[in-house]
């Protein structure tokens, strides 16, 4: 096992559609975790749509920390756990823009006005994760 550099990070996020494994916390403080798509900025942030009303929306409106793991789910397994702060947008614009990139990411880019149109709506949340800590993990059975 051995750890990732920045490079295979922002490359490991990018590829293929992994999904993200998104932890918050509920309001009497016990944990959830989800799965979602997301998508990757230029400068690393993590984005992703969420309901405003779901648990996950209120979790992170009123506490703004989110850790968010994606994982190899096959030999030799890695994984990259990214530990944030998240800052929410409902922007019409950012949130159509984002709503089709990461639907193009993991529906294929035909397909991604689609999901653009669907989750680009009132009431939908842009979630932007900006890493606090990152711990990245190749070859875990090696």
């Amino acid at each position: 096992m051995r750890r990732m550099d920045e490079t295979e990070i922002r490359a490991y996020l990018k590829a293929g559609t992994r999904t993200g494994k998104l932890a918050v916390t509920r309001l009497d403080g016990s944990p959830m975790v989800v799965p979602i798509w997301f998508g990757v900025d230029d400068d690393d942030t993590l984005l992703f749509t969420t309901w405003g009303d779901s648990i996950k929306g209120k979790s992170l409106r009123r506490d703004g920390r989110a850790s968010l793991c994606v994982d190899e789910d096959e030999p030799p397994y890695s994984y990259v756990r990214v530990d944030g702060v998240a800052t929410i947008s409902e922007d019409p614009e950012l949130l159509r823009l984002w709503a089709r990139r990461i639907g193009a990411r993991y529906m294929g880019a035909e397909r991604g006005e689609q999901f653009g149109e669907r989750n680009g709506v009132p009431g939908e949340l842009l979630v932007r994760i900006t890493p606090t800590k990152i711990v990245a993990q190749a070859g875990i059975a090696d």
